[in-house]
Parts: C-alpha cells; sequence; structure tokens
C-alpha cells in the first residue's frame, strides 16, 4: 500500500542548496516535518519540539498541514 503525504509549497522559499526559487515542499511524515527541493531534492527536516522552539521567538505564525 502506497501511503500518500499531504504536500504544500511554500511560496517565495529559495532552495539553500540551487537556489532555484518556488520548489521548496512542506511535508509532515512519522510527526516530523520535512522539506524537500523538487528541483534538486535537497531535504531538511525538524521535528514537533524543534518547531514549537521555534515559535517562541519573532516568528509570527507556524504553518501546520493536516
Amino acid at each position: 500500500m502506497v501511503t500518500r503525504r499531504k504536500k504544500r509549497f511554500i511560496a517565495g522559499a529559495a532552495c539553500p542548496q540551487c537556489h532555484e526559487i518556488d520548489t521548496m515542499m512542506l511535508y509532515l511524515e512519522q510527526g516530523v516535518e520535512k522539506v524537500e527541493c523538487v528541483s534538486c531534492g535537497h531535504t531538511q527536516s525538524q521535528t514537533a519540539e524543534q518547531v514549537a522552539k521555534a515559535g517562541q521567538g519573532e516568528v509570527i505564525g507556524l504553518f501546520k498541514p493536516d
């Protein structure tokens, strides 16, 4: 069985590796928030604890996909 993950693109975000704009997608996998570039495949991830910690600074809001 193939599990589909809900992906959302981050408007205006640039990939830190290939520097392409509007190629970064955000998704949740086993409770870990992941960001992946659809152009070069670069990935980054954050646990829910890291996301909550980031929300204590100057962040206006956090996007939490369903």
